[in-house]
């Protein structure tokens, strides 16, 4: 029996699911990154990543979280373009 695809469908097909909810992860861990930082500026009492006393491991968490949020706009446009277009893999 051969599967057919139905266009202009509602429910969201497994890639999309999957992409939504791999975003929604990449959130929780920007979260929990954004409170590292904070907690990394607060101990050394600067707050200015100009500044030469601004901690190193808030800088390298930072540049990691602008990453994530690089990927989730990725990901986000992705989403946006109809699923014709899609680039997903095949499974």
């Amino acid at each position: 029996m051969k599967h057919q695809r139905h266009f202009g469908t509602t429910s969201p097909s497994r890639e999309e699911v999957q992409t939504k909810t791999l975003i929604a992860d990449i959130d929780r861990i920007v979260q929990i990154l954004d409170g590292d930082i904070a907690a990394e500026e607060e101990q050394a009492r600067v707050f200015d990543p100009s500044q030469a006393g601004y901690p190193m491991l808030a800088r390298k968490l930072a540049a990691r979280r602008d990453n994530l949020r690089q990927t989730m706009a990725a990901l986000e446009m992705r989403l946006a373009k109809p699923a014709a277009d899609r680039n997903f893999p095949s499974l």
